[in-house]
């Protein structure tokens, strides 16, 4: 984990109007990364801040969320054991099981996790499914999703074909050499 940069930001592009910042650092289990989104969506203004844990294999330990919108102040906590078993607020959640990722709507650091932890070569494929949270008020629901390599772009940039079916995603990720995505068309594109 030591190629990771300590601050990496996005522009949220066409889906909302946006900025996020996410600060990383090292932990005793692999990495730290605190992060903050502001946005308006459709005309509904929110903010999210996440503090997420994750081990040296880029496996999602735990997720701390507080999310601020027009509907109310919500607070959100998930914990990961590693092996695909999740809490939600300190309740077992079976409808994620099997999961090792985290997906939040309003971050585009998050997509970064399945990609370092599988490490595909070019032409392989795999299936990533993640706990998803909703921006606004913090639900969380399992998101199917899938990865497939691409020969790299002409500045060495990693490429993936990106699947999400249930919101009709289809797309080519770019990611920076540092394992983060620096363009998500119709969503994000890195600004630092």
């Amino acid at each position: 984990m030591e190629d990771v940069p300590r601050v990496a930001a996005w522009r949220h592009i066409d889906a909302r109007e946006a900025f996020e910042v996410a600060f990383l650092g090292p932990s005793p289990s692999g990495l730290r990364i605190d992060g903050h989104t502001a946005a308006v969506e459709e005309g509904d203004p929110f903010a999210v801040r996440y503090a997420i844990q994750i081990d040296r294999e880029w496996r999602t330990v735990s997720v701390h969320l507080w999310a601020h919108s027009a509907s109310g102040l919500y607070e959100r906590r998930l914990d990961a054991d590693g092996e695909g078993g999740w809490r939600v607020d300190g309740a077992r959640a079976p409808a994620l099981d099997g999961l090792l990722d985290v997906d939040l709507e309003a971050s585009a650091m998050t997509n970064a996790f399945p990609v370092r932890r599988l490490r595909l070569a070019v032409g392989a494929a795999a299936d990533a499914p993640a706990a998803y949270v909703r921006a606004l008020d913090l639900a969380v629901e399992r998101l199917d999703q899938r990865y497939e390599r691409l020969p790299d772009a002409p500045d060495g940039g990693e490429r993936y074909a990106y699947g999400a079916p249930r919101f009709d995603t289809f797309c080519e990720l770019v990611y920076a050499p540092d394992g983060f995505v620096i363009d998500y068309p119709g969503l994000a594109e890195r600004a630092l």
